[in-house]
């Protein structure tokens, strides 16, 4: 990816589904959010993924959850923007 614009994009797996965090996503926030569920005994969290959409997942003392990073070739869409979702059937 020499000379290319790129951007650091975060993993999360829970479980077995994996989601692609959106750029900007505050992930101390979401790590809070997401351990605070598990104390409680289990709640749904709510974050933002690629394609500006967002997603809840009921997190529980049960739920496996790995962050991993990556670098990736920038995409300007990915902006964390929930109100103005990109992709599926009417997208440019």
């Amino acid at each position: 990816m020499s000379g290319a614009h790129t951007m650091v994009r975060t993993q999360m797996a829970v479980n077995d589904a994996v989601f692609l965090l959106a750029q900007g996503q505050d992930l101390d926030d979401l790590r809070r959010r997401i351990e605070n569920a598990v104390d409680l005994g289990g709640r749904f969290v709510s974050f933002v993924v690629v394609g500006n959409r967002e997603v809840s997942v009921l997190f529980s003392p049960r739920t496996s959850v790995t962050f991993s990073v990556e670098t990736v070739l920038y995409d300007d869409r990915d902006d964390g923007d929930a109100d103005m979702p990109y992709g599926g059937f009417f997208d440019d």
